[in-house]
């Protein structure tokens, strides 16, 4: 390899080097980024697909333990965003992605050993859950590796082609698990993970050949730091978990709630496995697309307004969902077609919805971020160095309480069941949860009339810029 793996002064704000040569490095960054982003969230979420392989009569556990292994992935996953952030501004890109690609090895042969093994108890299946979560870290080290390849006027689309092609890994290893049912039955999981090991190994390869580190300003600014401390910060985080964190909740939940529904519909544990694997893709794919369509369309309309009409919009489908499960919940008997299809309908909705608030959401980041160097006293160079610090840094906070948004999910669905034996309660706990978020975004983003055209900020009134 002759070309440099180190750089230390890249401008993507500079025209002609960007067509000169900087376009092609920052397209090959990310690529391979995607890529082993794509492949950790298939680790990440690989319970989600496992538990369809898991009878009740052979490994032991109740849906509400097959919930509480979702939401054990998902908040390991959380918390380990901000220090993968903070990873990649240390090591490079090129570095971390190679060894966060390599440690996922660990728990993917650690799920077919579990598996070959039925009948352990449920705290070895919940350390290898938690172990998969490092797989959801990925995505705050490969977002932040793009975020700062790339110029202003082009991060909406290339974060949301970051965003949205690892987050495809979500729907590909469901695939794959439907595949395996479909011909081989449930009792062979074995080969999904086989598969992802391969892909694992790949993943570590490509980001050693093609992947650069980048040399950030740490030390000057203390971006995280700083970060922690600002309100735009936590208002972006707290519209994070309304989008983002249904995204990843119902992902991990929506093929069990599935099962649950056509088990209660009168199906058996086979035919309700194959036939929720059959449909439980769709929902992550569709948001996984959206999300990318929605930072592209953030790009032209700004992203306060798209993520405003998305959670509005969500508020409407989940109250669709609430009108369902209740009305479910007063008949006796089998479940009907109709509400299964109501069911279907309904979650496919919301997953469009986050998807497309997912890519407004992080377009809004260094925006924001952006604005805000303008107010600084220094040089435009130092402004722009700021702004690229303080974006990488508030991408990955964000993305770690964001991410809690799906933990919330599925404790408030597991709950559900174990209380009422229904959806109904956690679905309205979702809706309270949208109101929020549309609240705030308007607050926050949309009470004043913008200065720029595509500006989503009214100014608020934070801390000095330069103090960070």
């Amino acid at each position: 390899m002759s070309r440099a793996q180190r750089i230390s002064n890249w401008d993507p704000e500079d025209l002609a080097a960007w067509e000169s040569g900087n376009k092609k490095i920052a397209r090959r960054n990310l690529i391979w980024s995607v890529f082993a982003m794509h492949v950790g969230y298939s680790v990440w979420s690989i319970w989600s697909v496992m538990v369809l392989f898991m009878p009740s009569s052979v490994y032991g556990l109740t849906p509400a333990d097959k919930l509480l292994l979702g939401a054990t992935a998902t908040l390991v996953g959380g918390c380990l965003r901000i220090p993968y952030a903070a990873a990649v501004a240390k090591f490079g890109g090129r570095n971390w992605m190679v060894f966060s690609s390599l440690v996922l090895l660990i728990p993917t042969v650690g799920t077919i050993l579990l598996l070959a093994n039925p009948g352990r108890p449920l705290w070895m299946y919940l350390v290898c859950a938690a172990l998969t979560g490092m797989g959801g870290g990925n995505f705050s080290a490969a977002v932040a590796n793009v975020n700062v390849f790339y110029p202003q006027r082009l991060k909406g689309a290339a974060l949301g082609i970051a965003g949205g092609g690892g987050n495809i890994g979500v729907p590909m290893i469901q695939v794959i698990g439907l595949v395996v049912l479909a011909t081989a039955g449930n009792r062979q999981p074995y080969w999904v993970c086989a598969i992802y090991l391969v892909l694992l190994s790949v993943a570590a390869l490509g980001s050693a050949c093609f992947l650069d580190n980048m040399e950030l300003p740490r030390a000057e600014h203390k971006p995280t730091r700083a970060a922690l401390v600002r309100r735009d910060t936590w208002i972006l985080a707290t519209l994070y978990v309304a989008t983002y964190g249904s995204f990843i909740g119902f992902s991990f939940a929506f093929g069990e709630v599935l099962q649950i529904n056509y088990m209660a519909a009168g199906q058996g544990a086979l035919q309700a496995s194959l036939h929720a694997a059959r449909v439980a893709f769709l929902g992550p794919l569709l948001a996984s697309l959206a999300r990318m369509y929605g930072g592209r369309l953030s790009d032209r309309l700004g992203g306060g307004k798209v993520t405003l009409g998305a959670l509005f919009a969500m508020i409407a489908a989940v109250s669709a969902l609430i009108v369902v499960s209740a009305h479910a919940d007063n008949r006796s008997g089998p479940l009907s077609v109709t509400t299964m299809t109501g069911y279907i309908v309904g979650f496919m909705a919301l997953f469009v919805l986050c998807g497309i608030g997912n890519g407004a959401v992080y377009k809004m980041i260094p925006a924001v971020f952006e604005s805000r160097s303008h107010s600084m006293k220094a040089a435009e160079a130092e402004r722009r160095h700021w702004a690229r610090a303080m974006s990488g840094a508030v991408i990955g906070i964000v993305a770690a309480v964001g991410t809690l948004g799906g933990v919330l999910i599925n404790l408030a669905l597991r709950q559900s069941y174990l209380t009422t034996g229904s959806e109904t309660t956690a679905f309205c706990f979702f809706l309270l949860c949208y109101l929020i978020g549309s609240g705030l975004t308007w607050w926050a983003y949309e009470r004043c009339p913008s200065a720029e055209p595509n500006s989503e900020l009214c100014e608020l009134p934070l801390a000095e810029t330069s103090s960070s």
